[in-house]
């Protein structure tokens, strides 16, 4: 398989899933860490030391406010005492009291460039505490060289991501190739005709049928199998 070429390699959500147990173990009062990503779609979070916290997230992804989008915009450590933003993050507010949540410090990630100006914002570090005198900056600057160290690791999962991407789909073009080809040479030999003849008549039927060409392959090859 051609993907055996990247048995090293890391998915990203596996680096990051190690990336938010090596900080809850890092950061003094983190009682749980998720990692936000900052996907164009629409963030989602990608790894978590405590499932049932991925709600205080969504809570803030849903609103489209709360500390960890703070920290994302501004590139810069945001630190919330639960009870303290009631007017400015409600929704963050009333998810975090219902976990015991009493203090929050979300940290951007950002991948490295050669121009500072070019970083790319990858999602935020978040971490959770059920102490209010929990994180302080220190503890920010901690998480920062800790999330620059972290950088590294996760652009090499983001290619190693990449790559996976473009193989599956090189080896679905391969399988598609190999599944016509093959049906090509079951009408060839039926009806005694060219290949391009056999593939037009793969084709005629794609069409007729509305379905893909290696669907029609595949029914082809299927009831003569079955038949």
């Amino acid at each position: 398989m051609l993907r055996d070429f990247f048995i090293d390699g890391e998915p990203l959500d596996d680096a990051l899933q190690r990336l938010a147990d090596t900080a809850s173990r890092a950061i003094p009062d983190a009682d749980s860490v998720t990692v936000s990503l900052m996907d164009p779609a629409r963030p989602r979070t990608a790894a978590s030391t405590s499932p049932e916290l991925i709600e205080v997230d969504e809570k803030q992804y849903s609103a489209d406010r709360g500390p960890c989008l703070e920290s994302a915009r501004t590139l810069r450590p945001v630190r919330a005492v639960v009870g303290e933003h009631l007017d400015e993050w409600p929704e963050f507010e009333a998810a975090a009291a219902a976990h015991a949540i009493r203090a929050y410090l979300s940290v951007p990630v950002l991948l490295p460039s050669s121009n500072s100006s070019d970083e790319k914002h990858l999602g935020s570090v978040n971490i959770y505490s059920h102490t209010a005198a929990a994180f302080d900056p220190f503890d920010e600057g901690l998480m920062r060289l800790f999330t620059t160290a972290a950088s590294v690791t996760i652009a090499s999962a983001q290619r190693w991501q990449r790559s996976r991407d473009h193989i599956d789909s090189l080896e679905k073009a391969l399988a598609s190739r190999a599944v016509i080809d093959q049906a090509k040479g079951v009408l060839m030999a039926v009806h005694s005709c060219t290949a391009d003849e056999a593939f037009m008549m793969l084709v005629q039927r794609s069409q007729h049928e509305n379905i893909k060409l290696r669907d029609v392959a595949k029914n082809l090859l299927d009831s003569i199998a079955g038949s």
